[in-house]
């Protein structure tokens, strides 16, 4: 599976789990740590974890794993680092409170129009 293959499935999967305000970031020429960003929201505490649960699930069916994922206690934040992409499933009090997009502004918005329902 390609990067940008493996990019749409996370961002689709993201969508038809009800996820918020779905955004994908270039930031390949900023960091060493991924190519992309894919930041999301869920509106509860289990909605959060459903939302990162099923990107695994459906990744792990194709033979993709994690290398890592990270989750605070109260699944508020729960990162899934497949290496080239980082997926950041939030819940949406804590999104505004980090604000990754402001963090990394500089990085190229991916254009996920044609993968979501509007």
């Amino acid at each position: 599976m390609t990067e940008q293959e493996k990019l749409e499935l996370i961002i689709k999967t993201l969508d038809q789990k009800k996820g918020e305000d779905i955004q994908a970031l270039k930031v390949r020429d900023l960091t060493i740590l991924a190519d992309y960003f894919v930041i999301v929201n869920g509106q509860s505490n289990t909605q959060t974890r459903s939302l990162a649960d099923e990107v695994e699930f459906q990744l792990s069916q194709r033979g993709i794993e994690p290398e890592r994922r990270e989750a605070d206690t109260g699944n508020t934040w729960i990162i899934l680092d497949y290496g080239d992409i980082i997926v950041h499933v939030f819940y949406k009090e804590s999104r505004s409170f980090y604000n990754l997009e402001a963090l990394w502004a500089d990085g190229e918005p991916f254009d996920i129009s044609g993968l979501i329902t509007k």
